[in-house]
């Protein structure tokens, strides 16, 4: 009976040794190992807006690995054992699942310096999250390479700051209590300023260039820059918004040397609705480099003088009209412009209480201040009221370059005035007349009658 007492004892202990344990992973022995370097090409030119496109991974490995799966651990039978109640194994320590591994590198964040290179970075440091074993991400960072950098090699400093788990300990059955450390890594980041040509605009001198017309730039453009230009072509674009706008845009230079200056000659228009000032335009070259590549140098602004628009006053007093008359008035024009109006031909409106047989006059060329007079014909209602009235007119032109323009709207003041009065011979004329025809009359009667005697 003592016998099958230990037996039934021996196979209960066996069975509640044997039974199903939860799974339960821990992990040790390592910690985040960061690396970075610069996705694709590295090379950059002076002037240059460029995004800098770093890759961060985390290559950290662990080297310990326990795994609680399946059965939990054998137990060792006590030597006398209490019949009365059956054994458990001890748990000991690892039965609280960890949440973090070690090897993980959490809140990560990277930002990218300057260090002495020419560059000015754009970007704010950028926070990427939780950056697991052999895990890797792509941080975009805004740059502006400097337009005066230097050709050579420089250093970015690429600081990584993260957190990770230390270690993590059971201090009870159902207490953990985990150490993380909070740390940061700089690498430096190898970036190459190529060499380019880069320009500096000596002189832009404008040639007959008014708001409203077209006009010429003549440039005198120098290649600052370190690398020699073959194949070149100079052109200039619009800036932004700027009234000035290109219409031959592009001249082929050939060969730009370093410290070569080429001149170049384009025709622009300006807008009509610019003003007497100065206006932005771009100039670049494009050229083959000495890889054999086809580059384009950063652009370089400069402004351009603009004249102010052709404009014309009249400058005679008010033409005077009476009612039920048909005159000849003369008006005075006078260019209040910058430039010169070739070939001006002038036409007046006429409205009601006035008609004209003849609205059109030629002006001929008329210099900035000069003068010259039109002739209309020009008739008022007889029952056109005495008052000043104002008529539209308006300048057909040629510009500088042969264009057709067309001046803007303005007014020529036009007075109907009253009839002269008639002077005392005027108003005694009638009764003369008929004293006349009296008098014609009487001298006919006398004659008649002496004949007749």
């Amino acid at each position: 009976m003592i016998t099958r007492t230990f037996v039934l004892a021996g196979l209960l202990l066996a069975v509640l040794c044997s039974a199903p344990a939860a799974g339960l992973t821990t992990f040790g022995g390592s910690s985040p190992q960061i690396m970075a370097a610069i996705s694709g090409v590295n090379e950059f030119v002076a002037g240059q807006d460029t995004t800098i496109t770093v890759v961060v991974q985390n290559s950290g490995l662990s080297t310990l690995q326990n795994s609680w799966e399946g059965y939990s651990q054998v137990a060792t039978q006590p030597t006398s054992p209490d019949l009365s109640r059956p054994y458990l194994p001890d748990q000991g320590n690892g039965n609280i699942p960890r949440d973090d591994v070690p090897t993980t590198a959490k809140m990560v964040t990277v930002g990218l310096g300057a260090g002495n290179a020419p560059v000015s970075i754009k970007s704010d440091p950028q926070t990427i999250g939780d950056l697991p074993t052999q895990g890797l991400v792509k941080v975009p960072i805004q740059a502006k390479i400097f337009a005066n950098a230097s050709v050579g090699e420089y250093q970015l400093p690429l600081t990584i700051s993260y957190t990770y788990l230390k270690s993590s300990d059971e201090t009870a059955a159902d207490v953990l209590q985990s150490e993380y450390v909070q740390t940061s890594t700089t690498i430096p980041l190898t970036i190459k300023i190529k060499p380019q040509v880069n320009i500096e605009v000596l002189s832009a001198v404008p040639e007959t260039l008014n708001v409203g017309t077209e006009g010429y730039i003549d440039l005198q453009i120098q290649n600052t820059g370190s690398d020699d230009g073959k194949k070149a072509t100079v052109k200039i674009l619009r800036n932004g918004a700027s009234p000035v706008i290109p219409t031959d845009s592009s001249i082929f230079v050939g060969d730009f040397p370093r410290g070569g200056i080429v001149s170049a000659r384009y025709k622009v228009a300006v807008s009509g609705d610019a003003e007497k000032q100065s206006y932005p335009v771009d100039v670049v070259v494009t050229y083959e480099d000495t890889y054999g590549d086809v580059v384009t140098s950063a652009p370089e602004t400069v402004g351009i003088p603009v004249g102010g628009k052709i404009t014309f006053n009249v400058t005679s007093e008010a033409a005077q009209v009476t009612p039920g008359s048909d005159s000849v008035v003369k008006v005075v024009y006078t260019n209040s412009g910058d430039a010169t109006a070739y070939a001006a031909q002038v036409r007046i409106t006429a409205v009601d209480p006035f008609t004209s047989s003849d609205d059109t006059s030629y002006l001929g060329d008329l210099k900035p201040g000069d003068s010259a007079s039109a002739s209309f014909q020009l008739s008022a209602g007889g029952t056109a009221a005495v008052n000043q009235y104002f008529l539209d007119t308006q300048v057909r032109y040629r510009d500088a370059l042969d264009n057709s323009q067309l001046s803007d709207t303005f007014r020529v003041p036009v007075s109907v005035v009253p009839r002269p009065p008639a002077s005392g011979l005027a108003q005694a004329l009638p009764f003369l007349v008929i004293l006349a025809l009296i008098g014609a009359g009487a001298g006919y009667y006398l004659l008649v009658m002496r004949k007749k005697k």
